[in-house]
């Protein structure tokens, strides 16, 4: 409402607009900020920006080796293309060499060593990207190779490690295994995953005066691209600049792993003083950077006759590559969730970071959770396959419950459980168990197709790991037309985080959100951001902007009441409108009137998660500041004679709080299922003997796509389930414990194939479960029952 339109509107036609609701705030289905421009093609990335006068391109030469000494490097033949400006080694980084993140490991060009296949060993910069590449390619290295060690397993038995184990430990779990009932070992390779955003890795650096640098980057950690390049740079953090709009993707790729591209620009603009670009193309993005985590998981269980849980170990050996990364704190994540839904009883977790001559792994979608759940799932399917018991049924009588058997292996009490109910409501609106009997009859009529079913459960918690990063900022000015900015410390990568933010502003000044712009993350706006990631991306962000328009919406209550002679109670803000006792204003003529008044119009927010907090030396503590829970319900059919399958019907019951945004989050619930599904079935990493990615780009690597979806998805929030704890108005996050909800699907497949031995064994199905491993998994099925026909 225009300021003027509302000056001419009667009291009475104001008071007809204040009995009325916004139609954009807080738990309105409202669509994505950047929709139109994604769908037009108007979204402006990195790559999309008018390039600037003089600017370089920048192309890396790649190790062709696993590990090898460097012996000699010889840049002089880079010069011989014209258009050349700069060719630089480890030796021409002004300050620091190492951009590990959190720890030292990582440095931006090789310098004595190289330690995987697609380490950057040189850098050069010419007028265009062809040029740049033709000239590295044409630099001599001589390397002496060394051996390297890849493959995890080996890695681990010669506690080839990054970092230090770690371990979980209640209770005596080498007695409650002597002890058993019954009690069963195990081992399953985890597969990883990479993150294949649709826009690659990129940054865009313009020098300033003063040997400072303004950095285009496609990040989701603004603050820590800023403290890196002003670390290689050698210059203090404050001459840096770092601008994000939007990310193409990131999944987590892009928390630590947008800082190469970003400090090779900003040393070849400090060096030449031109701006300076690089885009790594495919091929080179996924050859450079890290993926998911591939796990090695060796268990040993014990339990009673009906498949409840008397002592577990579980070991978690996470491929980490060659470097510490954030594997620290994605191998805790992991060991955190390795009992998903379930009280594991007397139990000990290890966790271990094993070094392998690899690109070093990194964040994804979950951090660590999703390979710890994967390896009780299966641990849960074996031990139904072992007591000829259905899964669901082992999986029920292992939840934690409400208030006994409700303390996790780290010590946290999980409360505000809702598991129990929202089982019970997705087999009753899935019909499992009328599926599961009409599934076994069509198996038992059909020898070459057969179907499966599973019903699995997540429970995920949320919070960064690293307490520090559990902090955020934001900052609110209202220009005196009642038009609001807004800039916050998260990132958009597409995940809707800029909507839903700008949707609780508006709920606390109530005015509809088309008032409300948000601007780029700016590390000169809100500074010492935390990286987008863990799932907090609203809960961090989303509060602090709160926070920050409470200042404001305070000031200008206590203003109103003090011109207009009434209490503060009396100044209530509703649909774009101000009552002030008796009198209603529109918002901005409230505003217009606080400017002249001398009221300040701007605010910072701030906010830190409350009640966090884990005590390493102990294992124990409260690392999570409350749980998400989901449900699924996922039906395939599989082609036993060829390994084939296709996904029939997935129904999912996802629980996010009272929802900030419903549209967003059913987008965000569906997307992480599919990411969980592609990640669990058809997305293969292969390396050949020599540690060279072969899956380097979509010809071999097999993201999901439409075929691959279900034929029929249903997807439900659950309702009138508000989170108890004060998060940001008590929603919930809704970035990554949806991913774990398809690990259904993984499961129904090996329900599948365990048709073909009457469901009595447990095929030995990795992940991901391709093709291939699927036949693999029902030769194994037929050779049993060949076995047992034969004894």
């Amino acid at each position: 409402m225009s300021n003027s339109h509302a000056i001419e509107m009667s009291q009475a036609e104001l008071s007809a607009l204040f009995a009325q609701d916004l139609k954009t705030g807080v738990g309105r289905s409202v669509k994505h900020d950047s929709a139109d421009k994604h769908v037009s093609g108007e979204a402006q990335y990195i790559d999309d920006r008018l390039e600037f006068p003089n600017q370089l391109h920048v192309y890396a030469r790649l190790s062709d080796r696993a590990h090898a000494r460097i012996i000699r490097i010889d840049t002089a033949p880079c010069y011989a293309f014209a258009g050349v400006r700069r060719v630089i080694t480890h030796e021409d980084i002004p300050g620091l060499k190492d951009i590990g993140p959190l720890l030292p490991g990582d440095p931006l060009l090789a310098i004595d060593t190289v330690e995987f296949v697609g380490q950057p060993v040189l850098a050069v910069a010419a007028s265009d990207l062809d040029t740049a590449r033709k000239a590295a390619m044409a630099a001599v290295i001589e390397y002496e190779d060394l051996e390297p060690v890849l493959d995890v397993v080996e890695a681990l038995r010669k506690k080839h490690f990054v970092l230090d184990s770690h371990t979980h430990r209640r209770g005596d779990a080498s007695t409650a295994l002597r002890q058993a009932t019954h009690r069963l070992q195990g081992q399953l390779h985890i597969g990883g995953q990479e993150h294949f955003y649709l826009e690659t890795q990129i940054s865009s650096v313009m020098p300033t005066e003063d040997g400072g640098m303004i950095v285009y980057c496609s990040t989701q950690h603004p603050t820590e691209i800023q403290k890196l390049v002003s670390e290689v740079l050698g210059v203090p953090m404050n001459k840096v600049a770092v601008d994000m709009r939007r990310m193409g993707g990131g999944f987590g790729g892009k928390e630590t792993q947008a800082a190469s591209p970003a400090c090779l620009c900003a040393v070849i603009a400090h060096l030449t003083g031109q701006p300076t670009k690089m885009r790594l193309p495919r091929t080179e993005d996924m050859q450079m950077t890290g993926k998911r985590h591939p796990f090695y998981i060796e268990y040993d269980v014990g339990f009673d006759d009906n498949g409840q849980l008397q002592g577990i170990q579980l070991d978690l050996a996470a491929n980490c590559g060659y470097s510490p990364d954030l594997s620290g704190s994605i191998v805790d994540r992991a060991m955190f969730h390795a009992d998903n839904a379930y009280y594991l009883g007397d139990a000990t977790i290890h966790g271990h970071r094993c070094k392998t001559n690899t690109a070093s792994n990194t964040a994804y979608r979950g951090f660590g959770g999703p390979q710890g759940m994967v390896a009780i799932e299966e641990v849960m399917d074996r031990i139904a396959r072992h007591l000829h018991l259905d899964p669901l049924a082992v999986r029920k009588v292992n939840y934690y419950g409400k208030t006994e058997r409700n303390v996790t292996h780290y010590y946290q009490p999980v409360e505000h459980n809702l598991l129990h109910e929202m089982t019970a409501d997705l087999e009753a609106s899935s019909q499992y168990a009328q599926r599961r009997a009409a599934i076994k009859a069509f198996n038992a009529s059909s020898p070459i197709l057969k179907k499966g079913l599973a019903l699995t459960p997540v429970k995920f918690g949320i919070s960064f790991t690293a307490s520090f990063l559990n902090q955020a900022g934001a900052l609110i000015h209202i220009y005196t037309d009642g038009s609001i900015h807004l800039n916050h410390g998260g990132t958009e990568m597409g995940q809707g985080l800029n909507i839903k933010v700008a949707q609780v502003v508006a709920e606390v000044f109530q005015v509809e959100v088309d008032r409300v712009h948000i601007t780029a993350t700016h590390t000169e706006k809100v500074p010492n951001t935390s990286p987008t990631a863990a799932s907090s991306g609203a809960d961090l962000n989303g509060k602090a902007a709160q926070n920050a328009a409470q200042t404001i919406k305070q000031r200008l209550i206590e203003f109103a009441a003090e011109k207009y002679q009434v209490s503060t109670q009396d100044v209530v803000f509703h649909n774009g409108l101000v009552r002030i006792g008796e009198q209603i204003l529109s918002f901005a003529a409230l505003i217009q009137q606080a400017y002249f008044g001398q009221v300040s119009l701007s605010s910072t927010g701030y906010y830190k998660t409350p009640k966090i907090f884990y005590d390493r030396s102990q294992a124990r503590g409260r690392p999570f500041y409350y749980y998400a829970f989901g449900v699924a319900c996922a039906e395939v059919i599989v082609d036993t004679l060829t390994g084939e399958y296709k996904m029939l019907r997935t129904d999912i019951l996802h629980d996010v709080g009272a929802s900030l945004n419903p549209a967003i989050d059913v987008g965000q619930v569906e997307g992480g299922y599919v990411q969980g599904v592609g990640w669990l079935t058809s997305e293969e990493l292969v390396w050949n003997a020599k540690g060279k990615l072969l899956t380097s780009g979509p010809a071999s690597y097999k993201i999901p796509a439409v075929a691959d979806m279900p034929m029929d998805l249903r997807v439900k929030l659950v309702e009138n389930r508000k989170n108890p704890e004060d998060t940001v108005f008590h929603s919930k996050a809704v970035g990554e414990p949806p991913f774990m909800l398809g690990i259904a699907a993984w499961c129904a497949i090996k329900d599948a194939v365990a048709s073909l031995a009457d469901y009595r064994v447990q095929p030995d199905i990795d992940t991901p479960a391709t093709p291939e491993r699927v036949l693999w998994g029902c030769e194994q099925m037929r050779r049993h029952v060949a076995g047992d026909k034969h004894e």
